[in-house]
């Protein structure tokens, strides 16, 4: 394995431990409007990478093959959200806002449960940056090494708000700082277990390649839907999550075509 993809799968976790250490330079509690617009830019951000990252080149890969477009995309992109359907059934409904966690009781601590939340949720978007390198190590024309970087630094800024989000709220709780710091850390580091193995899977099947691009690309779409957007519209009636999303998915499609 290359330094450059090394770099770039390490790349999301350290917007993850940057956002993380905000715990040490701001109060304990997040404000409601700026976690709307942290979480409605991290949505934005995932969308766009959904498409132009993901999507986009499984589909162009499969015609490249010889098979109908969208039938690679269409069943992995199924897989993807029958995946996380899956483990949201297994695993105790979480919100990344401890306040609003519903469904099945648990023993475990709201502290914990949060941290959960946030690693179940990165876990899509260590695969997305696996299976995009895993593209370009295979010799994919549509995926460029740029375009991978892109996509790492593209969701490692969306990790950023998403370390905030989730080292303060611990904070609050009642954790120290250090605590707190270390939790949002923890939550990031499935990130880059979840590329490698990803790498690793695709190495092996690169065949496949068109369907585990979409299959990351349902993961992540299904995190949006089912966690980030009911957070950026949680409470009293505010549009700034919304056109945070907006600013967020516009910024993901400028890297990704600049860069791509």
């Amino acid at each position: 394995m290359s330094i450059q993809v090394i770099q770039g799968i390490l790349i999301p976790f350290l917007g993850t431990a940057l956002g993380s250490g905000c715990v040490f330079f701001m109060g304990k509690a997040m404000r409601q409007g700026l976690q709307r617009a942290l979480t409605g830019f991290a949505a934005g951000v995932m969308v766009a990478a959904s498409i132009w990252s993901l999507l986009i080149p499984a589909m162009e890969q499969a015609e490249a093959m010889g098979t109908w477009a969208f039938v690679p995309a269409v069943v992995g992109f199924w897989a993807g959200i029958l995946f996380l359907l899956l483990l949201d059934r297994i695993i105790p409904h979480l919100h990344l806002n401890a306040d609003q966690c519903e469904g099945p009781k648990t023993a475990l601590p709201r502290r914990v449960m949060l941290v959960l939340a946030v690693t179940l949720h990165n876990l899509p978007e260590g695969m997305a940056v696996g299976v995009v390198y895993a593209g370009w190590m295979s010799g994919n024309e549509s995926i460029t090494l740029m375009g991978a970087l892109a996509l790492s630094l593209g969701i490692a800024i969306q990790n950023f708000p998403e370390g905030a989000i989730i080292s303060m709220p611990l904070r609050a709780e009642g954790m120290s700082k250090g605590q707190a710091f270390g939790a949002g850390v923890l939550s990031g580091a499935v990130e880059p277990l979840g590329a490698f193995v990803t790498i690793l899977a695709a190495s092996v099947l690169v065949p496949a390649l068109p369907y585990l691009l979409s299959f990351a690309a349902g993961a992540m779409l299904y995190v949006v839907v089912e966690e980030l957007i009911p957070e950026m519209s949680a409470g009293s009636h505010s549009n700034i999550g919304t056109v945070c999303f907006a600013l967020g998915f516009t910024l993901m499609m400028a890297l990704d075509v600049a860069l791509g």
